[in-house]
Formats: C-alpha cells, structure tokens, sequence
C-alpha cells in the first residue's frame, strides 16, 4: 500500500545512521514486545504479511513518532482488539505446549508449482508502477524503474494476497520471486553515487518485460 511506512527515497527524514555495535533490543520493553508478538502469532490467526499491513495501517502521525517495537505492539493491540481475542473463553487455555508447537512448525513460504518463471536471469525488466490499496512488497522508489533479473528464487506466497484482513483465508497460489538489481542513476537520477547497486526481491506480478 501507499503510506508513510514506504520511507525509501522520501525526504526531510535525514540521513540513515547505523549504531555502531547496535544491540538487539535498547530496553527490557523491546524484549517483551518481540516475545508477545511471536507468542501471539503462534496462534495462527494472523499470517506475517497481515500482522505487516497492521502496522502499515497506523495512522501516520503514530507511526512516524513511534519507534520500531511500539509499531509492534501498536499492530498487536489493533488485532487483538479487531479479532477480540482476549474475550475468547478458550484463550486462557492456551497451553506453553500449542505454542511451542507453533514456533517449531516453521513452515516455509516457498512452494511448489505447476507453471514456469517468465523471466531469466539476465533479462531487463520494468517494476510495474502499482498503486495498491492494500499490502505490496515492492517500494515505491522502484516502481516504473528498469532493472536486470540476477536470480531466480523459486515460487513463493505472494504477499499482496496473503496479508487479507484479519480473521479471512489467505489466497495460498504462489508466485515466482526473483531479485532484480537496479542502479543507483536507475532509482535516484544521474546525480546518484555511480557505484550504487540496489536490489530487490521482486514477486512476477510486480515485473513486465522490456521490450
């Protein structure tokens, strides 16, 4: 979707600068927030890319003063509250057992399929300039921008259809994944750093060809 959570390329935001020897969490509060919401997802009311598109949901003026864990927990409260899980009878008879077995399933988003990519590995492709309602993976910067396919990565869950809203059935039909790398001039214009390469992993629905 479009929003304020697609920061890439915006600006008035400063530049991006990494913390030298960053620790995990900066607070205890961090660990809990990232302990409640694997807890929670173990549940299986919520896939990754739905619990995504509640946090891409926030109100703006939320989400750009909130920091990353308080954007978690913010999304939680939201589905918690919009599921009503904490007034369901059989909640508290959650066992440490279901969940534990909830966190051990791991189970892969690659899948298997019956259709064959479209593009190859080395060909020039085009982002589609989408302008979804709902979730997308692919970031606004690159949308309309060409690039060269550099791998195939298998069918995977198409994120676009899997983050449905809350408490609906997730569309399971896989798409091809490739990353495709994109110049910096490509993206940000010829005065971009010359040696700059982005890349991207890019589901088939979000490319075309380049004649």
């Amino acid at each position: 979707m479009n929003g304020v959570h697609d920061l890439g390329g915006l600006q008035s935001f400063g530049p991006v600068e990494p913390e030298p020897d960053e620790p995990a969490f900066h607070a205890d509060w961090e660990r809990r927030a990232l302990a409640v919401t694997l807890a929670l997802g173990a549940l299986g009311q919520w896939n990754i890319d739905q619990m995504r598109h509640e946090r891409e949901s926030l109100p703006p003026a939320d989400y750009l003063s909130s920091s990353y864990y308080r954007i978690w927990i913010l999304a939680l409260e939201h589905a918690i509250d919009e599921l009503g899980l904490l007034e369901r009878d059989d909640l508290a008879a959650r066992t440490a057992q279901e969940l534990m077995t909830g966190f051990a399933s791991r189970v892969p988003y690659e899948r298997p399929t019956s259709t064959t990519p479209t593009f190859a590995v080395g060909q020039v492709v085009r982002a589609r300039n989408l302008n979804p309602a709902g979730h997308t993976r692919l970031p606004r910067y690159a949308r309309g921008r060409v690039g060269t396919v550099i791998a195939v990565r298998g069918a995977h869950v198409f994120p676009d259809r899997n983050a449905v809203p809350l408490g609906q059935q997730p569309d399971p039909e896989p798409e091809w994944l490739y990353t495709v790398d994109f110049t910096g001039a490509e993206l940000w214009g010829e005065t971009a750093d010359p040696t700059l390469t982005v890349s991207i992993d890019a589901w088939e629905p979000y490319l075309e060809a380049v004649a």
